[in-house]
Formats: structure tokens, C-alpha cells, sequence
């Protein structure tokens, strides 16, 4: 298992995820929000990603089911992780926000179709 760092742009919000296989499920979703927030994400389960510095920093998110949280640092904006819809045990995170890493490197970026999961019935 390795350990890699992460933070915001401003550095007022600081993550680290603990990897048992590098990087995985690296992914651009096209639902609503990361279509446009246009974030490359990889995912690890909840207890694997730890907010180190800056957690009254951060931002919620929530939108339709309120099932998935989305977490933005309040000074900088940028997005930094989110709790899954799809699987609510995991967290995504932004692969750009991973301190020293080289997003050309990366190689194929995976999709997911998070604009086919259902939405929740409009309210009357």
C-alpha cells in the first residue's frame, strides 16, 4: 500500500489516499456536474481517503437524490473528492489535485455513464 498526497490549488484543503494498486477505476463521468466540473477521477473505498488539513474548508455539494457528496474547497473552488451515487462506499478524487503527478502519463481515460443513472421524480 503507498500513500500519495493531495490539495486544492490555494493549499488550504490537504487529502491523502492510501493505494493498494495504484491508481484505479480512472474515469471521466458524463453526468451533469463532472461533465462540467471536467475532472479525470480514480476511486478507492471510503477509509482510504483521509482529509488531513482544511476540513472546515471544505464545500458540499448535493443535487437530485442527495445520495453522492461532493466536496469543493470554499476558497480555491476546486473539487477534490466526492462520495459515490454509484457506489456510496467509495470515494472519487481529483486525479489533478495528486501532488507531482503527471496527468499526460495517465493514458486511457475510462468513462462512466452517471447521465443514464435515474434521477429522482420532480417534486409536485
Amino acid at each position: 500500500m503507498r500513500t500519495e498526497k493531495g490539495r486544492c490549488h490555494c493549499g488550504a484543503v490537504e487529502f491523502e489516499v492510501d493505494l493498494e494498486n495504484g491508481f484505479e477505476n480512472i474515469r471521466r463521468c458524463n453526468c451533469s456536474i463532472c461533465s462540467r466540473k471536467g475532472a479525470v477521477m480514480a476511486g478507492v473505498p471510503i477509509e482510504r481517503l483521509r482529509v488531513v488539513k482544511g476540513v472546515d474548508k471544505l464545500t458540499l455539494y448535493q443535487w437530485n437524490t442527495k445520495i453522492a457528496r461532493h466536496y469543493f474547497c470554499s476558497i480555491c473552488g476546486i473539487y477534490t473528492h466526492h462520495q459515490r451515487r454509484s457506489v456510496p462506499t467509495e470515494y472519487g478524487f481529483n486525479l489533478a489535485c495528486i501532488i507531482g503527478i503527471d496527468m499526460a502519463a495517465i493514458g486511457p481515460i475510462g468513462s462512466s455513464n452517471g447521465a443514464a443513472q435515474t434521477l429522482a421524480p420532480a417534486a409536485p
